[in-house]
């Protein structure tokens, strides 16, 4: 495997799978790499890189453009970042954690998803910036949103699925960074933007539960969750019941 050297930035590779190893060549010279399941490697872009690849592999790959950095830093407010220090084969627990939570999510179209994998995708960023960037933590500081800056994030929140709103452009809306929005909303609501826009669907669904003769597959569409089975796991975990059980209770 070789990729000549460009200007894209960095990569980030996260092991799904173990057992997997690479011969990196610098120059004349290789070293060997084993990587286990949540093992992590960074790599810029810059250089050139030529790597034999033993045995079959699974990662979930991460590509950081430098303008991100250069953007990420100001939110952060920490020293500027211009890349990451290469590491091969590291374990890393927290970046192994927000891949396997973040990979359902890559496979499911739907615009929650999306909204879930935003999430994860600011997370992952501060770990990356913070471990292997070397950006300092900001002082904590307790982070809520004003009150008009709270309506208006749940009104985008809402409307998101007709218009494809994404976390960055709530926080903007707020005139915030996404990593400082996501703090705030939480401490402001108890709930992470995807948990309180589930919260809010299981509310409707109720609605339609206790008033309508809709079966649970009609308000699982009319709710916007996935499918009946989503609708029904959903809202078991909010309400701690299923919504037949509940719909039964009503009566």
């Amino acid at each position: 495997m070789y990729t000549p050297a460009s200007d894209r930035g960095f990569l980030v590779g996260i092991s799904m799978t173990p057992q997997h190893r690479r011969s990196i060549f610098r120059g004349r010279q290789a070293a060997q790499f084993a990587f286990e399941t949540g093992a992590v490697y960074t790599r810029d872009f810059s250089e050139d890189y030529r790597a034999d690849l033993l045995g079959p592999f699974d990662f979930l790959l991460v590509e950081l453009p430098l303008a991100w950095f250069h953007a990420a830093s100001e939110e952060l407010r920490g020293r500027r970042v211009n890349g990451l220090a290469t590491v091969t084969g590291q374990s890393d627990a927290v970046l192994a954690h927000l891949a396997c939570a973040l990979a359902p999510a890559l496979a499911l179209p739907g615009s929650d998803s999306l909204l879930f994998a935003d999430q994860l995708g600011v997370a992952i960023g501060t770990h990356l910036l913070q471990r292997y960037g070397g950006a300092s933590t900001p002082a904590s500081r307790t982070a809520r949103l004003s009150r008009l800056h709270e309506e208006r994030a749940k009104q985008m929140l809402l409307q998101k699925s007709k218009d494809k709103i994404s976390i960055p452009d709530i926080a903007r809306e707020c005139n915030m960074s996404a990593s400082y929005f996501l703090r705030a909303f939480k401490a402001s609501t108890g709930h992470t933007p995807h948990q309180w826009l589930m919260v809010q669907r299981v509310e409707t669904a109720r609605h339609y539960l206790r008033h309508t003769p809709l079966s649970l597959a009609e308000i699982a569409v009319a709710c916007e969750f996935y499918d009946q089975s989503h609708f029904s796991r959903v809202f078991a975990q909010v309400a701690g019941t299923t919504p037949g059980a509940w719909r039964r209770s009503q009566r």
